[in-house]
């Protein structure tokens, strides 16, 4: 059996159950557990000179995250950093400390440098009026220019959006739109106090087409109060009717000992280990059946949708929004807990909305922790980058761009492979790594043998299924 990346996925629920642990979803290597408070505004400013030298014509090209925070509700599952609001004038003040912040760090950026990816995402960026969302996105363009064909995505909330809404982000030039569903099912809906029904969804959908968005992505989540098997099904088969693009399937990180509003959750009415998995199984194969192809972890695209060519073509990349098209950029993160991934470093914004605000309104940059990364996280990234975003390594890549013996440097590692090898989810060849048809969904744990830094006590991540 040869490791195939555009071939089925297959489960065995002995094998899921022995791999179903925690570990990073490798957003970054390292991951944030590794960031630190020793990396600060002056670190990051020091790193934007360096990457920024105006005669290094060289530089790569950029992409932007804004963290637009605000909702007006709490939903009970989510695990982002939101904060609730009711005055709509907070929004046009939060604008107003965004761009504080993007003049302070623009002036460092080399002219030339062009913008290939944009996401809002939040909270519910469509909290923000249509004409505050408008003059913040003309404010970006007249700082870092756009490359032709840009991918410009926002992150929705259909409860939250109107006509105007779609209106003004399409003619701004958005074209990639996210929106979370979650579930349809109205017991679950009022169980994380999310209520959003179907015809609304379906409606933001047609809008936002008419108006021009090019793609639709939608979030489900499996695991959250009162879901079923049968429940969940009507769910799925009503999302594949909306005709999304792409679909991403989360499976529901339940830490109410670190996320406070989880703590009115009723455990005792989620599905079990067993459902959960026969939920899984369910959606993945009514999705493939419906012609969306599984790109890793819990990522679905069509087959002419530029993330499903990225996997074949082996280009495809990951990042803190997930799976990608855009690799080699520089990410510029502005907002409360933002994240950046500039040269060989991240860091990450202040958290909270009023610790950011001082900081940008003092003329600093409002960095809380980062790190900057060694040769062996670079290597260590690569690996683990390939092995997520390709379900394949070949080592003679690897020793060409870093300049190792592949064998030498990570017997260790594939000496952990080595059980894993034994269970049929990984296959391991003298020049390469495949990851296995059974191994695709295990994929976490397959990079999770590269990666120096995760037996250290005291760190948390989801369960990989």
């Amino acid at each position: 059996m040869s490791g195939d990346p555009l071939g089925p996925v297959v489960f065995e629920d002995d094998l899921i159950a022995k791999y179903d642990t925690a570990a990073p979803r490798y957003t970054s290597y390292p991951t944030a557990p590794q960031f630190h408070p020793g990396f600060d505004a002056a670190a990051l400013e020091r790193v934007l000179k360096e990457t920024n030298r105006p005669e290094d014509s060289a530089s790569p090209p950029i992409s932007l995250y804004f963290h637009l925070p605000f909702c007006r509700h709490m939903c009970l599952f989510c695990g982002c950093n939101v904060t609730i609001a009711r005055d709509l004038s907070r929004a046009a003040t939060y604008a107003d400390d965004v761009r504080r912040e993007m003049d302070l760090v623009a002036p460092l950026v080399r002219t030339g440098r062009r913008v290939e990816q944009l996401h809002w995402g939040g909270g519910t960026p469509t909290f923000f009026p249509p004409e505050v969302l408008e003059d913040l996105f003309e404010w970006i363009a007249e700082r870092f220019p756009f490359a032709p064909g840009a991918e410009v995505g926002v992150e929705i909330d259909p409860r939250e959006t109107t006509d105007s809404h779609l209106e003004t982000l399409a003619s701004c030039g958005f074209n990639r739109l996210s929106l979370g569903i979650q579930d349809l099912d109205p017991r679950v809906q009022a169980a994380v106090q999310r209520i959003q029904p179907e015809d609304m969804t379906r409606r933001v959908i047609e809008k936002a087409r008419s108006v021009g968005f090019k793609s639709v992505n939608v979030d489900l989540i499996y695991g959250l109060p009162h879901q079923t098997l049968e429940t969940f099904e009507r769910t799925v088969d009503a999302v594949i009717g909306l005709d999304p693009d792409r679909i991403a399937l989360f499976n529901f990180a339940f830490l109410p000992e670190m996320i406070r509003h989880q703590r009115a959750l009723d455990a005792g009415a989620m599905p079990g280990p067993d459902e959960k998995l026969e939920i899984l199984k369910m959606a993945v194969r009514c999705f493939t059946a419906a012609g969306l192809e599984f790109i890793g972890m819990d990522h679905f695209a069509r087959k002419d949708d530029e993330l499903f060519r990225a996997l074949r073509d082996r280009t495809l990349h990951r990042n803190f929004q997930g799976y990608t098209t855009k690799s080699g950029c520089d990410l510029f993160g502005f907002g409360v807990s933002a994240i950046s991934q500039i040269g060989r470093s991240y860091s990450q914004n202040r958290k909270d909305v009023a610790s950011w605000t001082e900081a940008v309104r003092a003329g600093t940059l409002p960095v809380t922790r980062g790190i900057e990364l060694s040769d062996d996280d670079v290597l260590r990234r690569d690996v683990i980058t390939r092995l997520m975003c390709h379900f394949t390594l070949r080592k003679p890549e690897i020793e060409a761009s870093h300049g190792v013996d592949f064998d030498t440097t990570f017997a260790k590692e594939i000496e952990r492979l080595g059980p894993l090898e034994k269970d049929g989810l990984v296959k391991l060849e003298p020049d390469r790594i495949d990851v296995l048809p059974r191994g695709r969904f295990l994929v976490r744990n397959v990079a999770a043998a590269f990666d120096a830094y995760i037996d250290r006590a005291g760190q948390r991540y989801s369960r990989t299924i």
